[in-house]
């Protein structure tokens, strides 16, 4: 089996081409930067840069939405190839093919560039005034709820 689970943050905008083929596939180039869970001593590098490739609604997604600094959940498959480059020389390539790709904070931690940090708490009432996207749920309704 080869699937492949990353979460981590775009280095720069995605690099944007399409395919001279019958269907003009879009394929978006970007790197995540994914930290890494331990830190070894001595070791300055504290984050692996992988490459991933989407192609076609993939790609036009990460065209349309992605951006540098945006964090991302991306699950695909790692794909291995080389090719021979002007000076002669073999390059070995490994990519992560993306097959999905989502959010992995909430716009307004992003724009708030709280670093991947859950959003501040929300005041319990009726009104929510923080814009999170979610809906406030006010204290002491569980019984209410229709499931367990």
């Amino acid at each position: 089996m080869n699937k492949v689970i990353l979460m981590g943050r775009l280095t720069r905008d995605p690099e944007i081409r399409y395919a001279n083929n019958e269907n003009n596939t879009c394929i978006a180039n970007y790197t995540l930067a994914v930290d890494r869970r331990f830190k070894r001593q001595g070791d300055e590098q504290t984050a692996d840069f992988i490459r991933c490739v989407a192609m076609g609604r993939g790609g036009e997604f990460a065209e349309k939405y992605l951006h540098q600094g945006i964090k991302l959940v991306v699950t695909g498959r790692i794909q291995t190839g080389s090719y021979t480059n002007k000076d002669g020389q073999r390059i070995y390539t490994t990519d992560v093919v993306v097959e999905e790709q989502e959010f992995a904070e909430s716009k307004a931690a992003a724009q708030n560039g709280n670093g991947g940090q859950s959003a501040p708490p929300v005041q319990s009432g009726a009104a929510d005034n923080s814009n999170d996207g979610f809906m406030n749920i006010p204290n002491g309704i569980e019984e209410e709820l229709p499931f367990n």
